[in-house]
Order: C-alpha cells, then structure tokens, then sequence
C-alpha cells in the first residue's frame, strides 16, 4: 500500500463531515475509520502535526475508478453506477441531496465519456423492471442523451453538464407517479393531471430546497415542457432557453423508446424519424438524429441474412452498425453471441425488432467482449 500525509489533501476534509477516508497514524496503525467526523479546526490541526496519513487507494473517488477501469470492466461498472444514482433521485427530499446528486453523477458522466455507444446502449436497453422504475429510468436515458447532444452541438462543458443535471431532476415531483402511469391503461385521473402540469415548479422547488442555486439548471426544469408555439405547458411561457429546449426534445425522444402498459416502445429508427419530420430544420434534432443515428446501440435488429441480433457499436456509416447476432436465420438462439459488421454482404440492417427485451440481453461480460473484438 502506498500512502500520503493527510497534511497534502487538506481539501478533501470538510470539519463537521464524515471522513471520505480512513485516517491512520504515522505508524499506519488505524487512527480514524472512513465516516468518522473531525469535529473542530483544532482536531484537523493535531492530525496534521501527528503526521497522519492516508491510503492512495482510499483517495480514488468513484469516477477515477471508471477512469482507470479496464474496457471489459465498463459494461458491469453501468448497473451500479445508474442504480445509486436512482436511489439518489428517489432522495430528493433528504438533506444533503445536493451533494449526493454530484457524488453519484460523476461517475455515470465519467462513464459516458469512457464509451458513448456502451452510453447509448443504456438508454436503448429497457430490460428489468422497467415500468416500475420509469421514473427514475427515464429521467437518466434523458440525461444522458442529452448530454451526448449537447457534446456533438459544441456546447461548452458547464451547459452540456446543466442539461445533464435537467435531464435527471426535471420530474423530481413526480418520479412515483411516474412509475404508476406507466404500468396503468386508465385515463389519468383530474388529480393526476394536475400533478403532472404541477411537476416543472415542484421540482424547482425541491431543488431550490437542497440549495441548488443555478439559475439556468433550475430554468431548464421549470421550462423543460415549454414550447415556443405555446403548445407546452405552462401555456403562458414560450421561451424556455436552449438548454430546456434541448431537454424537452431528449425527453420526447426517450419517452418514444420506452415501452408503457398501453404502448409498445417505439422502433429506434421510427422515433428519430417522427422527430427528423416534426422539426425537419431544427439543429437540436439534427444533432439528436446524427449521435444516435438510424440503428444505435442497444436497438434489437434482423439482419438480411434472416440472423437478430443486437446493435452494440454505431459503424462507420449511419446505415451499417456493429451487431452482436443472438439468433441464428431459423430463430435458434446462439450459445454464443456473434459479431456481425453490417457493412459486409449480405449483412445489412432488414429491419429494427420491438417486442421482449429478454429476448436479446446480453450478460456484461459478453458485452464487454463484444465491444472490444
């Protein structure tokens, strides 16, 4: 093990927070265990004159460890990630949701810059209990896309960050209700209703609580259903700002992925079509249309070959995927998967599958061997 004085990394203890870090005497026996609480100025003094110090590996947060995982490690490292973030959202409410939003989000962004196919694979893949968690799903499928967007429009770092954080506490209010009205076929009731036209200013409002003080991510939620013709809500507004914009078009285009009790998730290729012919001209939905292009990762296809598969890389060309083939021309399913470059002969892109996710899961490990053959 290698360590470092506690004296060098000063700023990484806050008095009256529970230690990042174990701290251990200049002996390295075990002085204070990770969440202890330096309660006074005077405490972190005497640390630091008693030669204190600190294991290296202790000092990793989790976004260096994304950093410094391997490829193969990355598909496996995504359901942890995503799930204590969604344990976050589901949070709002507690103290200190802030700063946890931030802790547990830097990794998932360190993810996202570490592979954006394995990114968008997440945000196409609705396995599990999808329905039930629609809520906190939808609202990281729409951070990240529009992350993602915001990166191939040129955006500066911070407003692709604040779109991001919309993306994810834009439906604070109402991530339960979410939930039901995914898994129900009934009309929504008056009560429902009105929560949903309520849930952009509730969700300010619980981020204003945590101490959010940005104006422009807290503009982002509030306006994130706005629409310049005035067709959005609240009807009174029609000038949401670019970031809520692009929020709001990340959104509709995630929701047209999702599969709901009523619905069946749109085909891959149909929604980015449906939003290319809404706003033929629009440069937000260009970008949208060209980073997850025709076929993205995660989309189930059949191939000309009459092989199904799984697209696991964007190729090349828009028209010509990386596919993971799953099923075999007759429907057997394959021990194991097979890499398929859909730009070879008699290779190409039939069609794009809507129907059971089961049917085209791939284990991380397989992913993660896909991805790097």
């Amino acid at each position: 093990m290698q360590f470092s004085p506690l004296s060098q990394i000063r700023q990484r203890i806050r008095v009256g927070a529970p230690l990042p870090f174990s701290i251990r005497d200049h002996d390295r026996t075990l002085l204070l265990a990770c969440g202890h609480v330096v309660e006074t100025d005077d405490q972190l003094e005497a640390l630091f004159a008693r030669g204190a110090l600190v294991d290296m590996a202790e000092l990793q947060t989790p976004a260096d460890r994304v950093r410094q995982a391997t490829a193969a490690e990355l598909p496996g490292l995504w359901g942890g990630c995503l799930d204590r973030l969604a344990h976050t959202l589901r949070g709002c409410e507690e103290e200190g949701f802030a700063d946890a939003l931030d802790a547990h989000a830097a990794p998932v962004l360190a993810l996202v810059e570490r592979d954006k196919d394995l990114a968008i694979f997440q945000v196409l893949r609705q396995d599990g209990n999808a329905l039930v968690q629609y809520g906190v799903n939808h609202s990281t499928h729409t951070a990240i896309a529009g992350l993602l967007i915001a990166q191939r429009l040129g955006w500066s770092a911070n407003d692709a960050l604040r779109v991001f954080k919309a993306g994810l506490t834009m439906n604070l209010a109402m991530l339960e209700l979410q939930g039901q009205l995914a898994l129900q076929t009934t009309p929504l009731s008056a009560e429902q209703r009105q929560a949903v036209l309520d849930h952009p200013a509730q969700s300010r409002r619980l981020l204003e609580l945590s101490g959010v003080s940005d104006s422009e991510w807290l503009d982002a939620v509030d306006h994130h259903h706005v629409a310049p013709d005035g067709s959005g809500y609240p009807q009174a507004q029609r000038d949401p700002g670019n970031i809520a914009s692009l929020v709001r078009r990340a959104d509709i285009y995630t929701a047209k992925l999702s599969p709901r009790a009523g619905r069946q998730s749109l085909a891959a290729d149909k929604a980015g079509r449906e939003m290319f012919m809404h706003e033929p001209g629009d440069a937000m939905v260009l970008a949208l249309v060209k980073e997850f292009g025709v076929y993205p990762p995660g989309c189930a296809v059949r191939l000309m070959s009459g092989e199904s598969g799984i697209v696991v890389r964007r190729g090349d060309k828009v028209m010509s995927p990386i596919v993971a083939v799953l099923a075999s021309a007759t429907g057997v399913k394959l021990s194991q998967p097979v890499r398929r470059d859909s730009a070879k002969p008699g290779l190409a892109v039939h069609s794009v599958l809507v129907g059971d996710g089961n049917a085209f899961r791939l284990p991380p490990e397989q992913l993660a061997a896909l991805l790097a053959s």
